[in-house]
């Protein structure tokens, strides 16, 4: 088997990034360092590949950017900020969808993105072992959204937290029978943010001491249809919940759509709350966990460019924070024929009249 640069970053005892700036004597790698990188690749009779000694140059001037999903709204926005950073620097971008299982196989099989890209930002691809160090071989600076390829650059959010101010907030407003939709039942691809989140959300019920019941856990499979239906699965429990979490705002529209049509309100019938302050949220008056889908781009891109740059001695690591954004579809959970009640949170956003 051939030996990569993946062989010798494990012999070096360094980060495949720091093997790639040592063997094109790019700055910021100490002389110990580079020397140590020397000798593992003399070791292992390893040589620079063409493609990797064409990077310092910017000989094709393109990042590549794969992706699972290229017509939902969060990868749209994430590219969206990704291409205003690349082309403001003069750089293209080479976008690869992985739509299906049969698709994401050709791509590893194929490798087509090989000698056509500087670099690569990969977003919330679920990796085999073997598919992540294939990215690795091709020996160009990689920047991951939302997971973890060793020796690569990566943004992400803190999605276990995010989720557990979701279900707090649900059972500080007094709720205790509370529903998931969830984008992780039935996924066979294995990706992992809805996992993180749905772990989340059981964790926050048993450091409440509420219960477990599979029944409120409902599949929305990250759409508006799917979130709909399982809103519709959730009410027609013999005890529905009174709160229900969506891990995607999109979910948490079927959700509403759902109780449109049934004739109910959010939060007079059920409070719900979302996942990401999609710009349609504050239209809809959903309350939801906000991230900055858009600025994660960015950053995914900036980083790339300090690692073509050779400016940023070892990969980095940023977590981009999430907040609690409280609008109108969430409220004490209250008896029946009571009157809605707003939560502290709403109360306090609320502007005083002049009479108060």
């Amino acid at each position: 088997m051939a030996v990569s640069i993946i062989d010798v970053a494990r012999l070096a005892q360094v980060s495949t990034a720091t093997v790639s700036r040592a063997l094109r004597g790019l700055p910021n790698v100490s002389e110990a360092t580079r020397e140590r990188v020397l000798r593992a690749a003399e070791e292992l009779s390893y040589r620079v590949s063409p493609q990797a000694s064409s990077l310092a140059s910017g000989r094709t001037g393109t990042v590549g950017v794969v992706l699972p999903f290229v017509n939902r709204w969060f990868y749209s926005q994430v590219v969206a900020g990704i291409d205003s950073v690349l082309r403001a620097n003069d750089l293209d971008l080479l976008l690869y969808n992985l739509g299906d299982a049969r698709v994401h196989e050709r791509f590893f099989d194929r490798m087509p993105l090989r000698r056509r890209v500087d670099a690569l930002i990969v977003l919330n691809l679920p990796l085999s072992q073997r598919e992540a160090e294939a990215l690795v071989s091709m020996e160009v600076p990689i920047a991951v959204l939302g997971t973890r390829i060793h020796g690569c650059w990566q943004v992400s959010i803190d999605n276990a937290e995010g989720a557990s101010t979701a279900v707090r907030h649900l059972i500080n407003l007094g709720h205790r029978r509370i529903g998931m939709i969830t984008g992780a039942l039935g996924d066979p691809r294995g990706f992992t943010t809805p996992i993180v989140r749905q772990h989340a959300y059981r964790t926050v019920l048993a450091q409440a001491d509420i219960p477990y019941d599979p029944e409120l856990e409902a599949p929305g499979h990250l759409t508006i249809e799917g979130g709909a239906a399982a809103m519709a699965r959730l009410r027609s429990l013999s005890d529905p919940p009174t709160a229900v979490f969506a891990e995607s705002d999109q979910m948490a529209f079927g959700a509403l759509r759902t109780l449109t049509r049934m004739g109910l309100r959010a939060p007079d019938d059920v409070s719900v709350i979302g996942f990401d302050d999609h710009e349609t949220a504050e239209l809809l008056d959903l309350t939801t966990i906000a991230q900055p889908v858009t600025y994660q781009g960015e950053l995914l891109a900036r980083q790339i460019l300090d690692a073509l740059s050779g400016d940023e001695a070892e990969p980095t690591r940023v977590v981009v924070p999430t907040q609690l954004v409280v609008r109108g579809t969430t409220g004490r959970v209250r008896a029946a024929g009571t009157a809605r009640q707003r939560s502290p949170e709403q109360l306090a956003s609320q502007p005083s009249r002049p009479d108060q």
